[in-house]
């Protein structure tokens, strides 16, 4: 049966003209939609859930709200306004006008970088299927599926690429995009984090803060390409890739807050104490912190990249923010980075600052990821501990680059094998530590209720109270 493309799947991209697209699209949307109810959060498929659904790039009405079973979600296609007269801003092209078909020298590359995010989206839902059945409340119960859904709408953004621009080869890969699967032995997702289960909402909220951020960097120099496509529609994907992060930070900060209350109620910061209480401690907060942050570091890839460079230099991916930079060849510039020396030390080492990309957006990326923490330890200032949260450093349990393999510890502070073994539960959670934050995922589902271990949200949803049964379970 064809699919009403109008009704169906909202779009701006004329999908009704195109009778090759059509086909295409008919033929891979029963195949997603199988993936879904296989990987995603089936058990939820009869529930009506309180969704954002975008239907428009009107920065005035680019959404509309309303119950919707999920299953039913309208995944639309949408690229973002095309800028009159514009030209590539970066790179050895600097100064042509972009290309709106794939230049067939950047075909396998580009396809490649698109099909590497796109393997992203469908990721996140799987590793976080399971999530429904221990939520604190309905509100945090609905703000997972409305991450599920737009990542599932960021990969009809990627396959929409793959299929419209990349032929055979782009039906093909689209397929993949399916058969992969987050942690499977035979086919795993493409990048290690997107390997990592997700079995908790400490987890989730630290997925969506830090990973998601990760995303949002990828995204933010993806929307440089020269490809005008690919740059458009990452455009469009960051418009809702910030109530991510913002979901991200707001549950993060809402355990930080029960967790003062609970400090404040016991007159003691004694981790045990706390636990008892059904609380988390900082200190495990802090771990778990460690975990996910060194594991997105690893997204930006190999601090010393002839990929980077290269993606640069042929204006594919730019870096996040490009106009913010006074020098957007990268000819002559250098970066100067930290190495192990291979002897217990650090040394330093001057290069070319193309072949640095990555590690510039690293570093940008740790200076964003700053504001959350601010805000946390802000707050944990007022309620008068000396305990602060902090990042982790961009040396720490790495697997990726100069430094993987090298131990140290968060601040960076190099050490031996024996050392990492004796204080690793120090640093990141152990299985003692999962064990208890598991025993917390407690299901609640009454409106208004909130599991004991997290605050309740400040506001709730497009101005609807707290207590709104944001879910109608099935």
């Amino acid at each position: 049966m064809a699919i009403n493309y109008s009704e169906r799947i909202p779009n701006n991209v004329d999908i009704a003209s195109n009778p090759t697209l059509q086909r295409a699209l008919e033929h891979w949307q029963p195949h997603f939609l199988q993936w879904w109810q296989e990987m995603g959060p089936s058990d939820f498929a009869q529930s009506d859930v309180y969704l954002r659904t975008a239907v428009s790039v009107d920065a005035k009405g680019w959404a509309n709200y309303g119950m919707v079973r999920m299953p039913e979600y309208r995944w639309g296609i949408f690229l973002a306004d095309a800028q009159p007269e514009r030209r590539i801003g970066f790179g050895d092209h600097y100064g042509k006008p972009v290309w709106q078909q794939v230049p067939g020298e950047y075909r396998s590359t580009l396809r490649r970088l698109i099909v590497t995010q796109g393997d992203t989206e469908p990721a996140s839902v799987e590793q976080q299927r399971l999530l429904g059945l221990c939520c604190p409340s309905l509100y945090d119960l609905r703000n997972l599926f409305q991450v599920n859904v737009e990542e599932g709408r960021h990969l009809w953004a990627m396959v929409y690429l793959l299929h419209a621009h990349f032929g055979r080869d782009g039906r093909e890969e689209a397929e993949e995009l399916l058969e992969r699967h987050s942690g499977d032995t035979d086919k795993p997702r493409i990048l290690s984090t997107f390997n990592e289960p997700i079995e908790d909402w400490l987890s989730f909220f630290m997925f969506t803060y830090f990973t998601d951020r990760d995303g949002k960097f990828q995204l933010k120099s993806l929307a440089e390409s020269s490809f005008d496509p690919l740059a458009r529609t990452c455009q469009f994907m960051l418009t809702e890739e910030a109530h991510h992060m913002f979901v991200g930070e707001t549950g993060i900060g809402r355990i930080v807050r029960r967790t003062l209350e609970v400090m404040n109620e016991n007159k003691t910061d004694n981790p045990e104490t706390i636990r008892r209480r059904g609380a988390i401690d900082l200190p495990t907060i802090q771990k778990y912190m460690n975990f996910w942050v060194s594991s997105a570091l690893d997204l930006f890839g190999a601090d010393i990249s002839s990929n980077a460079a290269s993606h640069f230099a042929n204006g594919l991916k730019g870096r996040a923010d490009e106009a913010s930079y006074p020098d957007h060849l990268c000819v002559d510039t250098t970066f100067e980075l930290d190495k192990p020396d291979g002897r217990g030390g650090v040394t330093q080492e001057t290069v070319a600052m193309r072949n640095a990309i990555n590690e510039v957006m690293r570093n940008a990326y740790l200076k964003d990821c700053e504001i959350g923490l601010k805000r946390w330890n802000k707050n944990i200032e007022k309620a008068g501990c000396d305990f602060r949260l902090k990042l982790p450093s961009s040396r720490f349990r790495r697997i990726v680059g100069s430094w993987a393999g090298h131990h140290t510890d968060p601040d960076g502070r190099v050490i031996g094998a024996a050392e990492w073994e004796q204080r690793r539960d120090e640093w990141i959670p152990s299985e003692s530590d999962r064990k208890f934050i598991k025993s917390l995922m407690q299901r609640v589902v009454e409106a208004g209720k909130m599991a004991a271990w997290i605050a309740p949200p400040e506001r709730g949803i497009n101005n609807l109270p707290t207590d709104y049964a944001y879910v109608h379970l099935a």
